[in-house]
């Protein structure tokens, strides 16, 4: 039985397809596997940015923190128990400014923590301590950016995937839906084609 976390993050409400399909492909798996599902919903629910509570907090010792600092390192390592505590983990992201949304952003630099989630090996390399787990990350974008000529504006998917690995998730299965803004015929097809990219991942995990 697995434990599947669900992240989502558009500011679009209802009619946000990242979060449509990330959440299609979590209760996906979890019928498939039997698992649990958590849900931290970051457009609901936003994180604070990162402060100097944060920053000097977490390498404070514990019992010199003031209340500020403790909260700040207790809201962050909740949110990476949870990520420890899931095998399989969704994301759900809709393209802002050529980027991913800044709720989104908030939770990484929350759970991008020194000698926690990473830490320097040999040769001051950098080191993942999220290994193990599979990551489904769902972008969304009203352009098309996985080729042609807005491709290098494509800010979003690399720059998570790049976060992702460096916490030790590795393990990145992508699925775009994108150029939607182009007329409701292009956006209909556009959403067909996710989908059934869907229904793809879903049954092969199946089999």
């Amino acid at each position: 039985m697995a434990s599947i976390l669900l992240v989502t993050s558009s500011p679009r409400g209802a009619d946000s397809l990242s979060t449509r399909f990330a959440t299609e492909i979590a209760e996906g798996l979890m019928v498939r596997t039997g698992g649990t599902l958590s849900i931290r919903d970051l457009a609901a629910a936003p994180l604070p940015h990162i402060g100097q509570a944060y920053i000097q907090g977490r390498v404070a010792p514990p019992e010199e923190r003031t209340p500020e600092q403790a909260e700040a390192v207790r809201l962050a390592q909740e949110l990476v128990d949870e990520v420890k505590a899931a095998d399989l983990i969704v994301l759900g992201s809709g393209m802002i400014n050529f980027g991913p949304p800044s709720q989104l952003k908030a939770w990484f630099d929350h759970i991008t923590w020194p000698g926690v989630t990473f830490g320097y090996g040999e040769g001051g390399r950098p080191r993942g301590f999220l290994t193990g787990k599979k990551v489904y990350l769902v972008a969304a974008a009203g352009g098309v950016f996985s080729e042609g000529e807005w491709a290098p504006f494509d800010f979003q998917t690399g720059y998570l995937r790049h976060l992702l690995g460096f916490i030790g998730l590795t393990d990145v299965e992508l699925v775009r839906v994108e150029g939607t803004v182009f007329g409701p015929e292009a956006a209909r097809a556009a959403i067909d084609a996710t989908a059934g990219r869907v229904r793809s991942v879903l049954e092969t995990l199946h089999a």
